[in-house]
């Protein structure tokens, strides 16, 4: 059987979610400038990065080397969507004491070393102790148009995404009711490179979610998140806003305009790349 139609299974008639190991090549690199050496990623001017092993949204085609990684989340009583950060814990990286945020979710060792690529390694955000609620808010640079009533700092609400199962984007790209997006910035509103993440509400999370130990813990109610931010060259992807995205079988996918990496947020898969350190004080 085929990969794609172990993903596919005809039977089913939806896709099942996967977790498969993208390695070898994928560790040459981190996607921003290049190869980058074991030692200097682990070496003593930095906390934290070398190998690991993230859960992402799977990348189908074009030139980026991996998937972007998915965010955890957590649904509050109000109905507000924050990101979850891992618990901090303090290690020693040869002979000195550094923080780390990591944390054991749905079986799955999840840390800020997920996010350590194209320069975000050194944002405030992924500063383990950084006082944040971890609420996403409005991205005040992008989104889409049922946005525009939002004011910058505004929280996302499960109750905007009420029409997930009939949306579509005003751009008209792709199939209507295969999910509705929001497009928000995390844990870093008062950074200049805040981090762009994309928010998805959809019936085919929620399903999945009923027998994947990890979309158990890390999604709820159909919601999942992603940071958006292209593999390739560190560039901002859209979902169902780009015309030339059927062109690259990407019109229900999220597509990078700048390279054509397409990546598929109905397939969670594991990548085994290279994370850059987190710079020390």
């Amino acid at each position: 059987m085929s990969a794609d139609e172990d993903k596919y299974p005809a039977e089913s008639g939806r896709r099942r979610f996967v977790k498969g190991v993208v390695g070898g090549a994928a560790l040459a690199g981190v996607g921003a400038t290049g190869a980058v050496s074991m030692n200097t990623l682990t070496s003593s001017s930095g906390a934290g990065g070398g190998p690991v092993e993230a859960m992402v949204i799977e990348n189908t085609g074009g030139p980026a080397p991996r998937g972007m990684p998915q965010i955890p989340i957590e649904i509050d009583d109000e109905g507000f969507i924050k990101g979850v950060w891992p618990e901090i814990t303090t290690e020693t990286v040869e002979g000195v004491e550094v923080e780390i945020a990591r944390e054991d979710i749905g079986g799955v060792t999840y840390s800020q070393e997920w996010f350590q690529y194209c320069g975000l390694e050194s944002n405030n955000a992924l500063d383990p102790s950084y006082e944040s609620d971890n609420y996403f808010i409005t991205d005040p640079a992008a989104g889409y148009e049922w946005q525009s009533d939002k004011s910058e700092g505004d929280r996302f609400n499960i109750s905007e995404f009420d029409d997930y199962t009939e949306w579509q984007s005003d751009a008209g790209i792709g199939s209507p009711g295969v999910g509705k997006a929001g497009s928000a910035i995390w844990r870093s509103g008062d950074s200049e490179n805040p981090m762009p993440v994309t928010i998805l509400r959809s019936e085919t999370i929620e399903e999945a979610a009923q027998d994947n130990e990890w979309l158990a813990a890390s999604t709820d109610q159909g919601v999942i998140a992603w940071l958006n931010k292209c593999t390739h060259f560190c560039c901002v992807p859209t979902f169902k806003t780009a015309a030339d995205a059927p062109r690259y079988n990407a019109a229900d996918k999220v597509y990078c305009a700048c390279h054509q990496s397409v990546y598929d947020p109905f397939s969670i898969v594991t990548a085994l790349y290279i994370s850059r350190p987190r710079p020390t004080e």
